[in-house]
């Protein structure tokens, strides 16, 4: 009899709850101690949270704030940027941050609430509307520097009965908007106004995102570059993913054999969001309540799939009409994963006479596709996401077993 799943204890979708996260030790040492502890005693801090997409830095960035909260005082407020465009785009995301903050503390949330309860709206049942109109016409008042140190001076103020010793605000999803210099000059004079106040906020300022976000906004503002601790989050180590799967398959009462755990962690490369994805694959694969090689297998099949159509396939081979573009890209793919580059004599070694001919057009669109950049040697190319590089590997892996 199959076994009955209920809920996954995978999260494919969304940062890592709390109770789930393992490993990035080093990482939150620094951010906890360079951050936490430094604005916990009155000193405000700045740190842009760095790494490639599907790398977890959104549940490192919650792990901590939650940390922050609970161990050392702070109060988080965690905003939400996708989509925004504009200075008045970030505001509201920073009111509409700052009116769902104070979850760990009653007395914080209540705080919270009466302030900000003109932009409150009806209760539902998982939790409440808001008043985006109402929100929206007042975000303009905080879309200056010192409106937005004023607002948040103001937050801290009136949470200070309930014993919070400072602010942790978190920017995440920023890629829409770092290219708007505005937005640049906003951050520096954010941190420059709070700097040379009579008295600092204690303010833990952190952003969120890929490294040419930050490289966008210095660009935009040059003063940028020195205004950040930058933390780089890195894949997870083989021991990290191992004990991530291992706790995960037990809180739903399913055990693992071990060539099925050297499966996933090997098709996972460490990067959370494919660990996540496979996992959860896994989990619904899985029939018996014992994880085994095949069940491993099939999962990232299925995994691979689900990239794909997410992540790849529109960008990337719904563009490539070519039947030697495909052929192309599938040969790059068969390189393995582990690497994040190639050499074009590589590539061209191993192509036909017809793919040879087009093959400087399609490193040409794939540079288009933002999939490729050039590297630091002649000839070199780099792909920009490692999840699009995995993706491309395991497709090439299912070619490879079809044709046997």
């Amino acid at each position: 009899m199959d076994m009955l799943k209920s809920e996954s204890p995978f999260y494919p979708g969304r940062p890592v709850p709390v109770e789930y996260f393992v490993g990035r030790k080093p990482e939150i040492e620094r951010i906890v101690t360079r951050g936490v502890r430094q604005v916990s005693s009155g000193k405000p801090i700045s740190i842009f949270v760095e790494g490639e997409y599907g790398i977890g830095k959104s549940s490192v960035a919650k792990y901590v704030q939650t940390l922050a909260e609970k161990e050392f005082g702070l109060h988080g407020i965690y905003a939400v940027l996708g989509g925004s465009s504009n200075l008045d785009d970030v505001a509201a995301a920073v009111l509409d941050g700052t009116v769902r903050s104070g979850a760990f503390d009653p007395r914080r949330l209540e705080v919270i609430r009466n302030w900000l309860a003109r932009y409150i709206g009806k209760q539902e049942t998982f939790g409440f509307s808001l008043n985006f109109d109402v929100l929206k016409s007042d975000a303009a008042l905080l879309a200056k520097p010192f409106g937005m140190l004023g607002f948040l001076e103001e937050a801290y103020g009136r949470l200070k009965d309930t014993g919070a010793k400072g602010i942790f605000l978190i920017m995440d999803e920023i890629n829409g908007i770092t290219s708007n210099p505005q937005f640049s000059y906003f951050i520096k004079s954010l941190i420059d106004s709070n700097a040379v106040a009579r008295k600092s906020l204690p303010l833990l300022l952190m952003l969120c995102g890929v490294r040419q976000r930050r490289y966008e906004m210095i660009r935009c503002h040059q003063p940028v570059d020195r205004i950040f601790d930058v933390v780089e989050i890195s894949v997870l180590t083989e021991a990290e993913m191992r004990e991530f799967f291992q706790r995960s398959f037990a809180t739903a009462q399913m055990t693992m054999n071990d060539d099925a755990l050297d499966v996933l962690t090997d098709y996972s490369a460490g990067f959370p969001k494919m660990m996540q994805i496979i996992g959860d694959a896994t989990y619904w694969t899985d029939k018996d309540g014992v994880v085994d090689k095949a069940d491993a297998l099939r999962a990232v099949v299925t995994a691979a799939e689900e990239i794909g159509r997410k992540y790849v396939d529109e960008q990337v081979y719904e563009a490539l009409r070519s039947k030697d573009y495909r052929s192309i890209l599938a040969k790059i793919g068969e390189m393995g994963p582990n690497s994040m580059s190639f050499l074009r004599s590589d590539i061209a070694s191993g192509l036909t006479s017809s793919e040879q001919k087009k093959l400087t057009s399609f490193l040409q669109k794939m540079k288009s596709l933002h999939v490729l950049r050039s590297g630091d040697l002649r000839g070199e190319y780099v792909f920009n996401m490692r999840m699009v590089r995995l993706y491309i590997w395991l497709r090439s892996l299912r070619k490879e077993d079809e044709t046997r």
